[in-house]
This record gives C-alpha cells, structure tokens and sequence, in this order.
C-alpha cells in the first residue's frame, strides 16, 4: 500500500491575514493621525488668527477713542446733534471693548465686531472732519469780529473827533452869534426939578448916565430880544451893585451884575439907549462900564467925573 508524504511544516495562510490586517490597521491610525494633526493645525491657526484679529481691532478701537478725546480738545462750542453722536459713538467703543475682552469670538461675532469698527472709524473721521470746519468757522468769525471791533474803534475814535469838533464848532458858532457893540458912548445926566435932564461932568451933580451904542451886522444872531448885563466898576475898583442883583454866567464864569435889561435886535444899524439911575453918590475919577450878552462880552468904555 502506497503512503503519501505530508510535510510537517504547517500552513502560513492564518499568520499572513494578521500581517495584512496589522499592516491596514497601522496605516488606518497613520491616516487617522495625520488627519487629526492637520485638523487641529487647521483649527490652531484659525484661533491664532481670529486673536490676532481681536487684538489688531483693540488696538484699533485705542486709536478711534484716541482721536474722538483729541477732537474734543479743540474747545469747540458742539451742537445738539454733535454731542448726541458723541455720545453714540463712545457707547460703541464700550460695547466694543466688552466683546473683545468677552474671550473667543466666533467668526461670525469676528465678522459684526469687525462692521462696527468699520462704522465707528467712519463715525470719527466725519466727527474730525466736522470739528475742523467748526474750527475754521470759528477762526473766521473771530477774524470778522476782530475787523468789526477795529471798525467800531475805528468809527467811535472818529465820532470822537467829530463830536469834539461839534462842540468847538458850536461854541465858535455862539461866540460868533453873540451880540457886538459897534462904539459905546456914555453920558452922565442930572435930573432938574422939573425932571428935564442936562449933561454933567461933575460927581457932585451926576444922578445917572446914559449908554448909546450899536450892534454890529451879525447874521448868525438870533433876531429877538437879547438880555444885556451891565458891570459899573467905581474908581476904587469896586462892582457897583444894588440890593437885587444876582450872578449870571459870562464867558464860562458866574459873576455880579450892575444892571439887567434887553434890547430887541433886529440887525440894523439904529443906536439903543440905556440909562442907569444910580442908588448912591457918584464919586470923583474913572469909571468902567462893560455890557454882556449871550454869556459873552459886548463891550467895554469908560467915563470920568471930576
């Protein structure tokens, strides 16, 4: 009977499948792996990225408010609408700066933080913008008002003047519509008994005297009646006065009086006659006489008794 041969060696086929399986495992976990690795490279460098933008828009939002406190540093009177956007704007930089420091954002957070600052940095520009030309406004304004003092000192310096000039236009106007005698004559007179009168040149018989004079042609003076003050000085130098006379104003000063009358001035050339009685004695020497008339003098002339 014929034998076969079998080689006791066994069959490799089990431990083969192992191989192959250990081999798809050991490449499953080497994809698996790298999958992962790549994955959380991925997902690493999206949080690097996002906080480096987080920490680019803080800085940003430093500088917008940085800008916002410069501009309010030009001591410019804002209007309503100016403070009102103001305030809107730093509201927004604090609910900025309060996602930001709110940890990670999303992309999508990333994304709305990131519009705002865009509307917020536009806000501040415009803002600038504003206050400049409020600055130049300004600038202009106080120019003009510069220029309007300068006119205004300019035009009261001139009303000055021209109110100065007024006043010695006036004054020379009054001097010169003040009345002027053209020559004075006097004349002492007694009074008989029969009450005729007669020239004198003693004191001793002298009871009055008589002013004869004219007015010079004055086109400036009022037609009218005129007041006239007549001072006698006695030769001692003394003011004849009378129990009722008073001061009247001549030449910028108050002063007595001897006499008060008035003459009506029509601007012709007739002569007026004044006659003054005095209450006293007439004594011997010189006599002065001066007549005034709006508050300056008339003339002036003498007599003498022996």
């Amino acid at each position: 009977m014929e034998q076969t041969y079998q080689d006791p060696t066994p069959t490799p086929k089990r431990d083969s499948n192992k191989f192959y399986f250990l081999i798809v495992v050991i490449v499953a976990l080497v994809g698996s792996n790298a999958y992962m690795y790549f994955k959380d490279k991925k997902s690493t460098d999206k949080i690097v990225t996002l906080s480096d933008e987080k920490s680019r828009m803080q800085v940003e939002v430093d500088k917008i408010e940085a800008e916002l406190d410069k501009a309010n540093d030009s001591n410019v009177e804002l209007t309503a609408d100016m403070k009102e956007e103001q305030d809107l704007a730093r509201q927004k930089i604090a609910d900025l700066r309060e996602q930001l420091r709110a940890g990670k954002l999303t992309e999508s957070q990333l994304a709305k933080a990131q519009s705002e600052l865009k509307n917020l940095r536009f806000f501040v520009t415009k803002y600038t913008s504003d206050i400049a030309e409020l600055q130049k406004q300004n600038q202009e304004l106080t120019v003009e008002r510069d220029s309007l003092r300068t006119s205004v000192s300019n035009i009261s310096e001139k009303a000055t003047k021209l109110e100065a000039q007024n006043t010695e236009l006036n004054s020379k106007v009054k001097v010169g519509a003040a009345l002027k005698v053209g020559g004075i004559g006097i004349v002492p007179l007694r009074i008989k008994n029969s009450g005729k009168e007669s020239d004198v040149t003693r004191a001793s018989s002298a009871k009055k005297i008589r002013l004869s004079f004219n007015i010079v042609n004055n086109t400036l003076a009022d037609k009218g009646m005129h007041d006239v003050y007549i001072r006698i000085i006695d030769p001692s130098g003394n003011l004849i006065t009378s129990d009722n006379s008073s001061l009247f104003s001549a030449e910028g000063e108050d002063v007595q009086y001897t006499y008060r009358t008035a003459i009506d001035f029509d601007n012709t050339e007739k002569v007026y006659n004044i006659d003054w009685t005095n209450p006293g004695t007439f004594s011997k020497g010189v006599y002065t006489v001066m007549l005034y008339a709006d508050g300056y003098t008339m003339g002036k002339s003498s007599f003498s008794l022996k």
